[in-house]
């Protein structure tokens, strides 16, 4: 298939290219610089110029393509409803023209999606539209595309990671060096699900060869991993403290993650497992942590 991969210099989608060129598909991936057509270009792939707030090079794009995988998202988290909002609008224009035929549409969401009551890992068979988590805006817009007869589904992230990037923990990483501890909430006990880098991105291609219009897939590797073991070793590797706060002392610890550092983002993926056929087989999360080179993530 000719795949039209937006976010394909960045994190996950730079690791999904090579599996999908891998795997006999023709990529063009969207990029904002010249810069990144050349990386592209390196890695076997034709660039396609546009950004997620032009939303007619996104239109266009699409059109030249047979399946969109879209692993783009504005991840400054500080403006996280708004960004969210923006994957709503930019998810809506992929999937313009594409009712009524079998092209598949993959896109990207949050494992926290899938969740029912706090410590009860999220499922893919889950999904309230009215989650009041703002990253539900992504998969309204997909379920809205599904019901115009748009090939819709979804891969749910956990918090990715290799020795360079772990999804939330980046910022934590920086916050701690910041303040000089690495801090949980109360016991540390509330877990984060996760998934080595590599293994997610096997995953994508997985879902688009084999996926069904209206599924949810977990690239999820560990169900959960607790903060506080997270905070000691990133402890460890900053050569700081790790402490407790209370929830009263979190908000001016934390900042902007605040909203993050106490929730149990728990999640499964034996359905993902089975029905693709998917297995992990990357680092932990905590294994990465430790061999991180914690001076040059300064």
């Amino acid at each position: 298939m000719r795949v039209f991969l937006t976010g394909a210099t960045g994190f996950i989608g730079s690791h999904v290219l090579p599996e999908l060129l891998a795997r006999g598909h023709e990529v063009i991936g969207l990029t904002r610089s010249q810069a990144g057509a050349r990386q592209l270009a390196e890695a076997g792939a034709q660039a396609h110029f546009g950004t997620l707030e032009d939303l007619d090079s996104l239109r266009a794009g699409a059109a030249r393509a047979d399946a969109i995988v879209h692993t783009a998202f504005d991840h400054d988290f500080s403006h996280f409803a708004e960004n969210c909002e923006k994957d709503r609008r930019v998810i809506t224009a992929l999937g313009e023209g594409w009712q009524g035929t079998a092209r598949p549409l993959l896109i990207t969401s949050g494992v926290g999606m899938g969740s029912i009551a706090p410590g009860v890992p999220a499922s893919e068979d889950v999904f309230d539209s009215a989650h009041p988590h703002p990253r539900v805006a992504s998969e309204q817009a997909g379920a809205a595309l599904l019901a115009q007869g748009v090939n819709v589904s979804v891969v749910r992230l956990p918090q990715v990671h290799d020795t360079v990037k772990q999804g939330l923990i980046t910022p934590y990483v920086a916050l701690s060096r910041q303040q000089g501890r690495a801090a949980y909430v109360g016991e540390g006990g509330n877990r984060w699900s996760a998934a080595a880098v590599g293994d997610v991105a096997r995953l994508y291609v997985l879902a688009l060869e084999r996926g069904e219009a209206g599924a949810r897939y977990h690239a999820v590797a560990e169900e959960g991993v607790p903060m506080r073991s997270i905070a000691e070793q990133v402890g460890r590797g900053l050569g700081v403290p790790a402490v407790s706060l209370s929830p009263a002392e979190a908000p001016a610890y934390f900042g902007w993650l605040a909203s993050f550092a106490g929730l149990d983002l728990t999640a499964s993926s034996v359905i993902t497992r089975r029905t693709l056929g998917w297995t992990p087989t990357g680092p932990s999360l905590l294994e990465d942590l430790a061999r991180m080179d914690y001076g040059a993530a300064a």
